[in-house]
Formats: structure tokens, sequence, C-alpha cells
């Protein structure tokens, strides 16, 4: 159901409660790219300065190697979400010229491993272009989509990949939940942060 038939159903089960005034629905808006003439004036710079005072999670994202492939997929990712609980969708951000998403695409799945405070050295690993991030890694293999699994971290999320977006110079991955889970047993431990360019 779209937003418009979500909307609709929404009036209907409104009316149907003796809502006490008429209720209608909102008109889907109208989406569109934003035009060069209408892009702000902000230096590069100063975005990044500015956008770096936000506090991240830092996660890496992996993927089994497709057909043809040598080994698995996996980057460094500081910009991961949850987006949606009904159903279970989770979304990451990945820039148009990262040579680990095409890999990622084909395999057409997914696993986010959510890094503990301890594993900055691991993040830093995965954030290298060119180089074999999982030599000398050991992971095991999420249960659905049999990506790695890299083990001591806070959370992993094993997901089929159900939508892709543009958002400027980055594609907005969307992803759907199928198995998950949580180290129960240190509740203690701390996130991996990422501020104003350095891990905290």
């Amino acid at each position: 159901m779209g937003h418009a038939g979500a909307a609709a159903a929404a009036v209907r089960y409104l009316r149907s409660a003796g809502a006490p005034a008429p209720v209608e629905a909102l008109p889907r808006p109208e989406l569109r790219c934003v035009r060069e003439d209408e892009r702000a004036p902000v230096d590069p710079a100063a975005f990044r300065q500015v956008l770096g005072q936000f506090a991240t999670g830092m996660t890496v994202i992996t993927a089994p190697a497709a057909d043809g492939e040598d080994g698995p997929a996996g980057f460094a990712c500081q910009s991961f979400s949850s987006l949606s609980l009904d159903p279970p969708l989770v979304a990451f951000m990945v820039g148009r010229t990262s040579t680990t998403w095409p890999r990622i695409a084909r395999a057409g799945v997914f696993c986010v491993n959510v890094l503990a405070a301890h594993q900055a050295g691991l993040c830093r690993a995965f954030a290298v272009s060119g180089a074999d991030k999982f030599a000398g890694v050991p992971y095991d293999e999420a249960p659905f989509s049999g990506s790695p699994r890299l083990p001591d971290t806070l959370a992993w999320i094993d997901c089929a990949i159900h939508a892709v977006h543009t958002g400027g110079d980055h594609l907005i991955v969307v992803g759907r939940a199928e198995a998950l889970g949580a180290d129960a047993g240190d509740r203690e431990q701390a996130p991996l942060l990422f501020h104003r360019g350095r891990f905290l």
C-alpha cells in the first residue's frame, strides 16, 4: 500500500470510528531533485566541519562474496540508522565512488556490525581502500545472508537489500532486517563513536 492508499485507509477508519470532524486525506507531496540554482551557497569544508559536531556510532557493513569474487566485501560506515519498525528496516549511506558498494549490490544482502569502543583499530582497517580488509580478521557467517559477522561487536543486523535511493554524491541503501542479535553478556560495553574527525 502506497502513501495515498495508507492515507485513504486512515480516513476510512476515522470516519467509521465516529471522528467529530470531517477528515480528508492530504495529497502526496511531489518529490523532485534540487536544481543547481536552488542549492544553498554552503562551503563544503564548512559543511563538513559543522556536521562533524554530530557524534555518530561506527559500523562495518559486510557482504558475502558474489559469484566470481575472491572474498567477502566490507567497509567502515558511520552513516547507519534504524529506519522503520514495521517492516523492520535500516539504512546506510555510501559514496557513489565506493568500490565496495558494487560488490555489496551484487550480493543483494549485507550485515551491519555495530562496533564497540575497543574496536577503533578494526574500524580503521575497514576504512582503507584497496587493501584486503579481512586479512587476519576472524568472523563467522550471519545466519540469513552468509555475510561476515565480526566478533566482539555490540550488535549485528543481517539484511536483504530492500531499496536504493539517490542522495547527492551518496546512495541511500535500505535493508530489511531478517536476523539480528546483541551481546547480552556485557551490557556495560560502550559503543565506538566518531566526533570531530576522531574516535571517542
